[in-house]
């Protein structure tokens, strides 16, 4: 697909929307809705960065402005292999919906650059983080469009484009970007806000279905940062996390397993292989849950 084509996706989740107003004026209503079936703004860029060993490297990202008629727009930056266009376009349409749904005077917007975060050094990253934001300075503000962290981007990572913005425009805006460390501007609880959320989703389904909470088995999918939040929450919560997962490898135990020894053995070997309290799984990252009907997945596109 070329820069040019209609987000499908969004088009088939309007047209949908779009059928609850037939009752009302279809003139009016489709107006409004068609405004949404193409983003107000995409930004791609290509930008160079110097490498560890000298070398200069060519990296390529986006920023996607699907709406500001609620407000600046909003949303996240991910650095993965796998990001591109047509992703980043669906991701933002949906921020300006969950930014309208609940209130929140904000557009829609998602970003971000391809690249193996893994496989770059902390400079690499830096320069990179720094690299991106010039590219897209001009694009954005605390009344235009302010980015915040999302897959594979950290406080840290924030805090540097912030930095930079600031040296672009010559005076403070902590404004520019939400996620910043706490000390650098940021807001208490924003590291495991996501996960906060997604458990009080998890819980008041559980209670329209009147199931029973406690003792409940559940499984998680993904275990970065708003998977390891997740499941250590549940965890304090009375839940039993008998299954976890990251890119590479999948643990189970049908008795459940500590997350912090879980999330300190993963840290220390950057795996879940060979971890003593669980037994690793096939590359299969789809379970049932044997002892109950609970299963959260939170998959690289639902970030938030």
């Amino acid at each position: 697909m070329n820069d040019e084509t209609i987000c499908k996706t969004c088009v088939i989740q309007l047209d949908k929307v779009s059928s609850t107003f037939q009752q009302a004026s279809v003139a009016h209503s489709l107006t409004q809705l068609d405004i949404l079936k193409k983003p107000r703004k995409v930004i791609n860029v290509n930008f160079p960065v110097k490498m560890d060993d000298g070398s200069i490297k060519i990296f390529s990202g986006y920023r996607v402005q699907y709406s500001n008629a609620r407000g600046p727009a909003k949303g996240g930056l991910r650095f993965h292999p796998e990001v591109h266009l047509e992703e980043i376009k669906v991701l933002a349409f949906l921020m300006s919906l969950k930014c309208a749904v609940i209130n929140i005077p904000y557009g829609g917007a998602k970003g971000g650059v391809v690249c193996d975060p893994k496989q770059l050094s902390q400079g690499e990253l830096e320069r990179l983080s720094r690299a991106f934001i010039r590219e897209i300075a001009v694009d954005i503000g605390p009344h235009v469009d302010v980015p915040a962290p999302d897959v594979n981007t950290t406080g840290q990572i924030m805090d540097w484009m912030r930095d930079e913005y600031e040296k672009i425009i010559g005076k403070p805006c902590p404004a520019v970007i939400t996620g910043k460390p706490v000390g650098k501007g940021g807001s208490k609880g924003r590291e495991y806000s996501t996960s906060l959320g997604g458990m009080h989703v998890l819980k008041a389904f559980m209670d329209h279905l009147k199931l029973n909470q406690k003792g409940a088995t559940v499984a998680v999918q993904g275990f970065g940062n708003v998977g390891y939040h997740l499941a250590r929450l549940l965890e304090q919560d009375g839940f039993v996390v008998v299954a976890v997962s990251d890119s590479q490898s999948a643990i189970y135990n049908p008795k459940g397993m500590s997350i912090a020894k879980a999330s300190a053995y993963k840290e220390k070997n950057k795996s879940f292989k060979g971890f003593p309290d669980a037994k690793l799984i096939a590359q299969n990252q789809n379970w049932d849950s044997p002892r109950g009907p609970v299963l959260y997945h939170k998959s690289r596109r639902g970030a938030g």
